[in-house]
């Protein structure tokens, strides 16, 4: 069954759509005019990475935003060259024309300081044909004396232009006024808490390419150049009734072949990114084999407390070789001794085949990173492990009572408490946590045993 975006909310304002959806707002623009700005804006964070250099923006990034009671799906787009038609400049303006199709209002954004731009009337000539509310904004009208730059831009022909100040708020409120009564009111007060999986790793070992074939289409920007992915995208997924929020992340790359500035930021939205994330998907190149960089990509991972599975790709290529799986299965037991406890899959990000065997593997990590064990089994189980390896103790300060309890999921903590004179190994703890899993499963996830004296 191909996965498929969800649709979580109704949405009736809007003509020729269907309940159950969210409606999309769309910026479009030419390169380097302000939009990942404007985006921040409306969002109130740093979401979107924002430089002056153009063409930053590559794959398209969508949140889930409310105004006033109102909820709706913004997406910010990479720069819009019509004229382009090979290299990253028509990935970009493909991701741009998918994100005009997609979308049930846009908002195009210009530059005011800069003037009308042929680009801007080429964008303008190819919406004319396009059948959904259109609304043009005009950025970087700071003063009442820059509004005079507005008049440029009435050879559009467009009866209303909004002038903004994307950077300082300017205008913004009056823009999302003028589209508000398109949007359904948010009668949902309590969100679905979906499952979140970021798609972590090396660059260019199939990230993007993974996140396309869950969704059945290209939602991402995908390129043999290590690197093409900047910002985290989120994408909803639906598989067999179940909604997962995929995030596709940039590369991580060794710390000293990092460069400032925009990869540097690329790399504290990945791992923001995971950070707020219930599961990492550590793709591995199956090709190459393991690598220091992933068994520290593997420790960021642990370090977060985030469930995971170890994804090899291209698989596909060693198909013939029998004896490969169990030569990479000891290179993992040598990379990852940390890591004993987490599922590998064996599969291709380019084959849907994959996915098979992925979702489940995600929804078993997940009900271990949230698994609650009751306090009375808890404790029936530690007098078990104490009775079969007890706890060391000092001469003369006999062991007294020892109590354990879980104090959070997410990932799953225990507290245990001991005497104050009872000192507990290191060797100790991990036995515990051994036999934790042998009892209560948690496959994929961290467990973290926190010594309390009483």
């Amino acid at each position: 069954m191909r996965p498929k975006r969800s649709k979580p909310v109704q949405r009736n304002t809007l003509p020729g759509l269907s309940k159950g959806e969210v409606p999309i707002v769309a910026i479009i623009g030419r390169p380097n005019v302000g939009k990942s700005t404007f985006f921040n804006r409306v969002l109130g964070t740093r979401s979107a990475i924002v430089d002056d250099m153009p063409g930053v923006t590559r794959d398209r990034l969508t949140a889930e935003c409310t105004y006033q009671g109102r909820r709706f799906q913004l997406v910010d787009t990479g720069g819009l060259d019509l004229s382009s038609s090979e290299g990253m400049a028509n990935l970009v303006r493909i991701q741009s024309q998918a994100a005009i199709a997609e979308a049930d209002i846009l908002v195009v954004l210009m530059d005011g300081r800069a003037g009308l731009h042929p680009l801007d009337e080429e964008i303008a000539h190819l919406l004319r044909d396009v059948n959904k509310p259109t609304f043009y904004a005009i950025n970087k009208i700071d003063t009442p004396k820059a509004e005079t730059l507005l008049a440029d831009f009435y050879q559009l022909g467009k009866d209303k232009l909004f002038p903004i100040t994307a950077e300082h708020g300017i205008g913004v409120d009056d823009l999302l006024e003028a589209f508000l009564p398109l949007l359904p009111f948010d009668e949902e007060q309590e969100r679905t808490p979906y499952p979140r999986v970021a798609v972590v790793g090396r660059p260019n070992v199939g990230k993007s390419t993974l996140v396309n074939t869950l969704l059945g289409e290209n939602r991402v920007v995908v390129s043999e150049i290590p690197g093409t992915t900047r910002d985290p995208v989120d994408t909803l997924i639906e598989y067999q009734g179940h909604t997962f929020m995929f995030t596709d992340t940039a590369g991580i790359r060794r710390r000293g072949k990092i460069e400032r500035g925009i990869e540097g930021y690329s790399l504290a939205r990945t791992l923001k990114a995971l950070g707020r994330s219930d599961i990492a998907i550590l793709l591995l190149d199956g090709i190459e084999g393991a690598t220091e960089q992933d068994t520290k990509i593997a420790g960021l991972i642990l370090k977060q407390g985030r469930g995971c599975i170890l994804f090899v790709n291209k698989w596909d290529l060693r198909k013939d070789d029998p004896a490969a799986q169990t030569r990479y299965d000891q290179e993992l037991h040598r990379r990852f001794p940390f890591f004993t406890f987490v599922p590998t899959i064996f599969g291709s990000a380019l084959q849907g085949s994959s996915i098979e065997h992925l979702f489940p593997k995600i929804e078993s990590v997940m009900e271990g990173f949230s698994h609650r064990v009751p306090t009375g089994r808890l404790n029936q189980f530690l007098q078990k492990a104490l009775d079969d390896n007890p706890l060391p103790s000092k001469k003369r300060n006999p062991l007294k009572s020892v109590f354990m309890t879980q104090v959070a999921t997410k990932p799953p903590t225990f507290a245990l408490f001991v005497g104050k004179s009872v000192e507990v190994p290191t060797f100790y703890l991990r036995f515990l946590e051994n036999r934790l899993r042998d009892s209560f499963g948690f496959e994929g996830t961290p467990i973290r045993i926190l010594v309390r004296q009483r």
